[in-house]
């Protein structure tokens, strides 16, 4: 079965169509069989929902083809400007695609990251900040970042003073890693309390391989490790991106997509827990697209999120779903 036919399996009606949303986390690509540009992105922003703008996220796409091999990621914020400027010319739609960009930029170069951090942000005057994945487990069973990263890599000197040249720059630093790492990514904060951080995806709890059948005891390791990481003011934190085949919850094996009840169902302590620790002004919703859509459909998703926070006052909601977003990437549109 095709995935938008497996999808279309479980339609819903829109919740709360009318809150505005800034989906902070979405991803462009083109790869063999794995086509998500910006027609893609448009079928799922435009399903329902009242997404009035998006955030890209680097995913390794569209790299040049040439010249010095540090600023060839620059090509990917070349591509995605060019998307940004065709939505922001009006003619596809009121939503304004990739308002803001995050890239990637190789943070272990040390101090000569600057002129890649400055070539980024010369290609595009969307570009916020950058992303340098850094997960990595010792389990062959969890597949690294795509970005190669070596153990304990927030803690090298080389990497943290590429890592400098962001504060220098006022950009923002996106980290993903796994639940493990969590407390590295605290030391990080710990180091550079001026520096804005975004962690990413819960901090990847994992639910695979040597971690499979354990989620009671990685859970409570997760809560402590967050809770920890919190207390850092320069940290906020997206809720979304916990239904990856990795976090082990197998809504991508069933033969249907899974409801937002059943989402909500399983992840609903994450969410809640994240909330308690960093508060609705450190907290936004993201969608983690299309990666998550091997779980559910965009409508689905957000709906989960609806559900979530269906108690919340408008106040709170408009923080987690649009209002912290836009004030963490100086979201323009």
């Amino acid at each position: 079965m095709e995935r938008e036919e497996w999808l279309a399996q479980v339609e819903e009606d829109v919740l709360e169509p009318a809150l505005p949303i800034c989906d902070p986390h979405h991803h462009l690509w083109d790869h063999p069989g794995s086509r998500y540009l910006l027609d893609e992105l448009l079928a799922d922003v435009d399903s329902g929902h009242n997404v009035v703008s998006t955030v890209f996220m680097e995913c390794g796409a569209m790299y040049r083809a040439d010249g010095p091999e540090a600023l060839r990621p620059v090509g990917e914020t070349e591509f995605v400007n060019g998307i940004a400027a065709m939505s922001a010319s009006g003619g596809y739609g009121d939503s304004r695609a990739c308002a803001a960009i995050v890239g990637y930029a190789d943070l272990n170069l040390g101090g000569a990251v600057g002129e890649v951090l400055d070539a980024h942000a010369a290609a595009s005057r969307r570009f916020r900040g950058i992303r340098h994945a850094a997960g990595w487990d010792a389990s062959d069973a969890v597949r690294n970042s795509h970005t190669n990263p070596f153990p304990h890599m927030l803690a090298d000197a080389t990497f943290r003073a590429g890592f400098a040249e962001l504060g220098k720059r006022g950009m923002t630093f996106d980290a993903w890693l796994y639940h493990p790492q969590i407390p590295e990514l605290t030391a990080l904060a710990q180091a550079f309390p001026e520096q804005p951080i975004v962690f990413d995806h819960f901090g990847g709890p994992l639910g695979i391989g040597p971690y499979a059948g354990n989620r009671a005891d990685i859970f409570e390791y997760w809560k402590s490790a967050v809770r920890d990481l919190a207390r850092c003011e320069n940290v906020v934190a997206k809720l979304g991106g916990l239904v990856m085949a990795l976090n082990g919850f197998g809504f991508h094996k069933s033969h249907r997509p899974a409801t937002a009840d059943e989402l909500v169902s399983a992840t609903q302590a994450y969410y809640l827990h994240m909330i308690e620790c960093f508060g609705v002004e450190r907290c936004m919703f993201e969608s983690n697209f299309p990666v998550d859509k091997v779980s559910c459909s965009y409508r689905v998703l957000w709906n989960s999120f609806k559900r979530l926070t269906a108690g919340f006052s408008e106040s709170e909601k408009a923080a987690l779903f649009h209002d912290t977003a836009v004030r963490t990437y100086s979201v323009q549109v």
